[in-house]
């Protein structure tokens, strides 16, 4: 083949380079292709491309020909820029060099990966006066490569040069348009963030929503919210996602503000750390919960200057966050801290009401005091002027004994009437401890007790609301009060309704009636003892005594009235811890459980059932035992025949005539209603 015919096979073959690479836009993909077509079109033994590593002191391989390109790559080939190599001077020198006889070229780095190189091109990469690189071509052939080559060959790597710089700036834009992409992403799930949570008030609701929607629209491994203690020491985790979040917020995990953790250096500088990979990162707390966090950033939760605590958010991907991230992320902690910042202004401003109305309900008893005083005193008055006369009549040799009889029985009537008021506002002088109660059971006692209508009465419980804690005896006494209340009011309706309360840690009952209301001027007076807006033959006694029973239970009660619409008065008591199991294997096999339809009956039976235990719903010769309402009591009596002696009445609130009452007609026993397993297990023990 004469010269001119190779250097025109040399230029079809660069312009078949140039063609095939001009529109390849990913740099590896570019490169690799780059050395294949090489090869396969200038018929070499090998091709390689080096490129300069940042600092520009090495030229690092980054596609090779074949199993010898994997090769070298994978051991990461790299040659000195200006060193012993074909590459290393190409570069440095900014021009091509041969060598027509490797083994007799000084500048030549020996590779035992390419054993039958004989000749070899160096082509500097160079675009717009800059080196990017090299590339070597190789021969099996010796003194396969002329310097009239140079030019030919120069021409196709220069063509590589410029879609490589192509290639790089593309991938530069991209990545950039990636990053705006992730910004904006970031920015939306912000303002998600920021919806999902800026109409909660409830801080129990608000923070564990807030971590949900910060996982969920940021898809992050972890989210915390830890808020700042009382004395501004600790940031205590308030609420987690997940399993791990749980399990630490039950440990108390709290982290010292400005110690050796990301949460404590945020909420102490008030200002967001990232932390791109925690094993290497010195401020991190190691957390067993959270074995596979990678990288962490804390976002400072600050309104004005003061910081409420931070939001931890964890991938498991290291180098998850850039400092670009810092502004976008903390937009959706600065939404979360106005949320906080709310929630706690509510709950001053709910604080600030209740001392207020509290205020209001201790000037309404002090305003009543008076009253109260010359009501006593009214009613003690006969008795020492009677007892006064009486001690006459008796120093009388002949004492009138009719006119002693009515003074004994005037005095009696009014010593019961002081009793009577003792009662109404204390209750009985022995009391039962606080307990897990069912209100709605509570409230059919209740009913039972003062006699309200059947027909009358609804009530309303909703399913799965959990047991209050409270002394049944006494709940069931202001809840009869109440229910007289409704009726005083000439109400034809009355609704009780039991349901979760919208407060944390509370169980809710209202009672509701369709009577004629309470004037709004009088509503901050009602809990006053002796005042009542029913006039003449009303002791008004009943609310001052339900007051007194709710907050001794640490509840509290409120009424609202419209006149002439009706009467809705609202308990909230603290929610009972769920109960224990317990071993009910000693009980009796066989027991007849006669209670009326509702809560109560649906949990003894249940819990019998469950341990085994054979349960009747209505008297059974077979029976071994007979658990029965005092409710259904008197109805059911008659019918027991021989099984008295095996029957146990049950009562929420029981009193001491009727205990005497039914322990006379011959049952075994009449004790406090058991509203747990371990108070069912008790009744036996």
């Amino acid at each position: 083949m004469t010269s001119s015919e190779r250097q025109a096979r040399l230029l079809a073959a660069t312009v078949r380079v140039a063609n095939n690479i001009a529109l390849i836009l990913d740099p590896q993909e570019l490169l690799q292709r780059t050395v294949d077509i090489i090869c396969d079109e200038f018929n070499f033994y090998y091709a390689g491309v080096f490129l300069l590593d940042q600092a520009g002191e090495y030229a690092v391989l980054r596609a090779g020909r074949g199993e010898a390109g994997k090769a070298m790559i994978a051991a990461e080939h790299k040659l000195k820029v200006g060193g012993n190599s074909m590459i290393g001077a190409s570069v440095s020198m900014r021009e091509a060099r041969i060598a027509l006889d490797v083994g007799e070229e000084a500048v030549f780095f020996s590779n035992p990966h390419l054993p039958n190189t004989r000749s070899e091109m160096a082509l500097p990469l160079i675009v717009r006066d800059k080196v990017l690189g090299a590339v070597t071509v190789q021969s099996v052939e010796e003194a396969a490569f002329s310097d009239e080559d140079i030019a030919t060959l120069q021409g196709m790597a220069n063509q590589l040069a410029i879609a490589i710089d192509n290639a790089e700036q593309y991938a530069a834009n991209q990545a950039l348009l990636a990053q705006a992409e992730r910004r904006a992403r970031l920015l939306d799930a912000a303002n998600e963030v920021g919806r999902g949570v800026a109409s909660i008030l409830d801080l129990d609701e608000l923070l564990p929503k807030t971590v949900d929607i910060i996982c969920e629209a940021y898809n992050f491994y972890y989210a915390g919210v830890f808020l700042t203690d009382e004395n501004k020491e600790y940031a205590v985790l308030r609420a987690g996602r997940g399993e791990a979040g749980k399990a630490m917020i039950e440990a108390g995990h709290k982290l010292k503000i400005g110690g050796n953790s990301m949460i404590g250096m945020a909420t102490y500088e008030h200002k967001a750390r990232i932390s791109l990979d925690v094993g290497e990162e010195a401020v991190f707390f190691n957390n067993p919960y959270l074995p596979e966090t990678r990288s962490e950033m804390a976002l400072p939760l600050c309104t004005g200057n003061t910081c409420l605590g931070a939001v931890t958010v964890q991938s498991t991907e290291g180098a998850a966050f850039s400092d670009e991230d810092i502004q976008t992320l903390q937009t959706m902690a600065d939404h979360l801290a106005i949320a906080i910042n709310n929630a706690n202004l509510l709950k001053e401003l709910e604080r600030a009401h209740a001392e207020l109305l509290r205020t209001k309900t201790y000037e309404a008893l002090s305003s009543a005091t008076t009253e109260a005083i010359h009501w006593i005193g009214n009613k003690a008055l006969p008795m020492t002027t009677t007892a006064a006369r009486m001690k006459e009549d008796l120093n009388d040799p002949h004492p009138d004994i009719e006119s002693l009889k009515e003074d004994l029985e005037m005095i009696d009537e009014s010593a019961k009437l002081i009793m009577e008021v003792k009662e109404a506002l204390l209750g009985p002088a022995r009391e039962t401890a606080p307990r897990p109660v069912m209100l709605a059971d509570l409230w059919a006692a209740a009913a039972y007790d003062v006699g309200t209508a059947k027909g009358k009465l609804t009530i309303q419980s909703d399913a799965g609301t959990a047991l209050a804690i409270g002394d049944s005896v006494q709940l069931v006494r202001a809840f009869g009060h109440l229910l007289r209340n409704a009726e005083e009011a000439s109400a034809k309706a009355i609704t009780v309704e039991v349901m979760p309360s919208e407060r944390s840690g509370y169980v809710k009952t209202c009672i509701i009636d369709n009577g004629i209301g309470i004037p709004e001027t009088m509503q901050d007076k009602i809990w006053a003892s002796f005042f009542s807006t029913k006039g003449e033959g009303y002791k008004g006694m009943g609310l001052a005594a339900c007051l007194h029973i709710v907050t001794q239970l640490n509840g509290t009660i409120e009424v609202e009235s419209v006149p002439e619409n009706g009467t809705t008065f609202t308990i909230e008591l603290p929610v009972a811890e769920a109960a224990p199991a317990a071993d009910l294997s000693a009980l009796p096999a066989k027991i007849a459980v006669i209670a009326p339809t509702g809560e109560w009956a649906n949990f003894a039976k249940s819990t019998l059932k469950a341990a085994g235990k054979t349960v009747f719903d209505q008297i059974d010769a077979s029976a071994e035992a007979v658990l029965l309402d005092e409710i259904l009591a008197e109805a059911t009596l008659k019918s027991l025949g021989n099984m008295g002696d095996k029957t146990i009445i049950v009562s929420a609130a029981p009193k001491v005539e009727n205990i005497t009452k039914f322990l006379q007609s011959g049952v075994k026993d009449m004790v406090l209603k058991p509203y747990s397993p371990e108070e069912l297990k008790a009744m036996w023990d």
